[in-house]
């Protein structure tokens, strides 16, 4: 099978004197799939309903002839001028009511009937005139949905909202009692009366702004599978759209099921020195999303990008290890963006696989050198198992979008980054050598050992149902603070929070949240909150804690860790409790990294999950094993030694004692 090696090419920018070479380079390099036309509207359809596909024609043909697949994108990304021109109700509004303009990308309401109309019109002469082109690989519709605009506060947006409203409630009584409206005398006489969340003299209702974050990410996926059913009437070649890693607006677990296959962009910052643990976390989502089948990196810089307040370029190396981690961790693909460095353009700054500099250059060795190792994995003997191969994992953490946008909004007991708490407890994991994947809470869990549910705010009966159902069919259940707080309307579980089969489960439930709070909280989030002080054996000792804490009753389980420092004092941290063949934890705070890493390292243990033993003499490598390999990169900055038994399929050398430099790759058969 073929691991893919590209990125986005833009012909449209350069003569056509220079298509020619593109085709000879991308030969050089390997490069066998261009994604093609992600901006090119305003090329393809220069006037209303006029159509130039003349270019786009003999841009397809080479590289056909050079043996590159396609990626044939949608181009409704950016509409042109014309379009806002003849109908600025087209153009999005933010929540201030500021009316954005042309001159960027991205500029429409996704509600716009008038936009997906002449989006509709556009994919319809695509599909029309390449559906049978012999080098169309896959449709890649639209480009990062809502990466610039993820809700709109336009009229058109608010009658649009109304509309979801009413299928979604069917009254207005019922909208009534699941907003809460007797608070603050919001109650509705119509739908009629309501307006999107725009900026509000003070705290927004709650359950309105968690519903308008719901609209809007179904409203981006309503314009998504509009092209795609234009699309799959006339072609039955795979589709996808481009996802951002853990990409807030948009709620991935709906999107994942109408693509044919998961691909994301993904931008590390090489100047931060936890990149590499947290692009881990982003190809673990973006296989899970999958189902746990391979996904395609559809966007990565070769060094620099342009639109941080510092562009740090990859240091040596560290593009090649970055992309194999991506090949680790499931990807069967690794592309950029973008082909050629712009010459003009907001984008000029943001590196590509043929730099400013040409071919004479590290960045250009780089990309060569990856694709002849790529294209020589994807066909040489004893390889053709890596690609379409799964990677197993034994652990998973419950990731819930309505949670995130529900813990973030304001009016809440303290500032608690949904993201952060994520990455805590996947970095624990990781750092002992497992992988991790995410699921539903009321997704199939039966395949793991370990759950773990952090911070899962909005909680419905469904999902605390498979969580308690999990730990007593004989799984380890570890429940984070913040929990089933709220139900799916966001009204708060009377009795103890958590939701009585959660609380029989774990043995506890919450009298109080007690969150440290910061020496300055004149405003939101002013100030450093102080450490919680913790002990317990299941920590070592003493520990600290931090983002939340509360007072937890304890009815029948054991406590492991308690806070040791003001009100909290000798209250229960951690909890354990046997639930019918399993266990459920319960963990009222965020542990310090040490802390936490102890006591992951304590719960996989119990629960039967086997440590990998290390496969280096430094703390820095990352091994990850997918279907027959084993393959390991060295993230740090002195050279590892392994200590695998097998080949390194990329040098032919005996892996047990193999020197792997700062950013060095191995893969190893064993």
């Amino acid at each position: 099978m073929t691991i893919w090696y590209g990125g986005d090419y833009n012909p449209e920018q350069w003569p056509r004197e220079v298509w020619p070479d593109d085709v000879r380079l991308m030969n050089r390099a390997g490069v066998n799939l261009a994604t093609v036309g992600v901006f090119s509207w305003a090329k393809l359809e220069p006037r209303p309903g006029e159509y130039d596909f003349d270019w786009l024609d003999d841009v397809l043909d080479g590289l056909h002839a050079g043996g590159v697949r396609v990626d044939l994108a949608t181009a409704t990304a950016s509409p042109p001028p014309w379009l806002a021109a003849q109908h600025p109700e087209t153009l999005p509004v933010t929540e201030d009511g500021v009316r954005l303009s042309t001159g960027s990308r991205q500029q429409y309401c996704p509600s716009s009937p008038v936009y997906r109309e002449r989006a509709r019109r556009l994919v319809e002469r695509l599909v029309e005139r390449y559906a049978e082109h012999p080098a169309l690989e896959l449709w890649h519709v639209n480009n990062e949905y809502g990466c610039h605009v993820s809700h709109c506060y336009c009229e058109v947006s608010a009658a649009a909202f109304r509309t979801w409203l009413e299928a979604k409630y069917g009254s207005i009584e019922e909208l009534n009692r699941v907003w809460g409206t007797a608070f603050w005398s919001q109650r509705y006489d119509s739908f009629a009366e309501i307006e999107p969340p725009r900026t509000a003299p003070s705290f927004p209702n709650p359950t309105q702004l968690l519903d308008f974050d719901r609209f809007s990410s179904d409203e981006l996926l309503a314009c998504y599978r509009a092209e795609v059913e234009v699309i799959r009437a006339a072609s039955d070649v795979r589709i996808t759209t481009n996802f951002m890693g853990f990409f807030k607006p948009v709620d991935y677990w709906k999107w994942a099921q109408h693509v044919d296959i998961v691909s994301d962009d993904t931008y590390p910052d090489p100047a931060d020195p936890v990149s590499s643990a947290y692009a881990a976390m982003v190809r673990d989502l973006m296989r899970s999303l999958g189902g746990g089948a391979p996904w395609l990196l559809m966007e990565q810089s070769p060094s620099a990008v342009n639109w941080r307040e510092q562009n740090a370029a990859k240091s040596p190396g560290q593009m090649r290890a970055w992309s194999y981690q991506a090949v680790a961790r499931g990807a069967d693909g690794v592309l950029f963006f973008q082909w050629r460095q712009s010459q003009a353009g907001s984008e000029k700054f943001h590196s590509g696989m043929v730099p400013h500099g040409g071919t004479d250059t590290r960045v250009w060795r780089e990309i060569e050198q990856l694709g002849t190792e790529l294209r020589d994995l994807s066909g040489g003997e004893g390889t053709a198992s890596l690609s379409g191969s799964r990677v197993p994992a034994h652990v998973a953490i419950a990731l819930d979008w309505e949670s995130w946008w529900a813990i973030e909004q304001p009016a809440s007991p303290t500032s608690v980054s949904y993201l952060e708490t994520l990455f805590a407890w996947h970095r624990a994991f990781t750092a002992l050598g497992l992988v991790v994947d995410f699921v539903r809470a009321d997704g199939d869990l039966s395949t793991y050992r370990v759950v773990v549910a952090p911070a899962h705010l909005v909680a419905t009966d469904a999902q605390l149902e498979n969580l308690a159902g999990f730990a007593e069919a004989g799984g380890t259940l570890v429940v984070g603070f913040g929990t089933a707080i709220t139900d799916e309307h966001l009204h708060v579980r009377l009795g103890g929070y958590l939701g009585e089969r959660l609380r029989q489960t774990l043995g506890v439930w919450i009298e109080e949240f007690a969150p440290p709070a910061a020496p300055d909280l004149r405003a939101r989030g002013g100030g450093t909150p102080p450490p919680v002080p913790l002990t317990g054996d299941i920590f070592g000792g003493d520990a600290t804690g931090s983002v939340w804490a509360e007072s937890v009753r304890v009815e029948h389980a054991e406590t492991l860790a308690t806070f040791t420092g003001g009100a909290l004092a000798g209250w229960p941290a951690v909890t354990r409790r046997a639930a019918g063949a399993g266990h459920a934890w319960y963990v009222a705070t965020l542990p310090e990294p040490a802390a936490l890493g102890r006591l992951v390292s304590r719960v996989v243990e119990e629960a039967g999950v086997e440590v990998p033993a290390a496969v280096a003499n430094a703390g820095d490598v990352e091994a990850v094993r997918r279907g027959e390999f084993v393959i390991a990169i060295n993230h740090g900055r002195q050279t590892a030694v392994l200590r695998l038994e097998g080949t390194d399929v990329l040098t032919g050398a005996p892996a047990s004692g193999l020197e792997l430099p700062p950013q060095g790759v191995a893969i190893v058969r064993s």
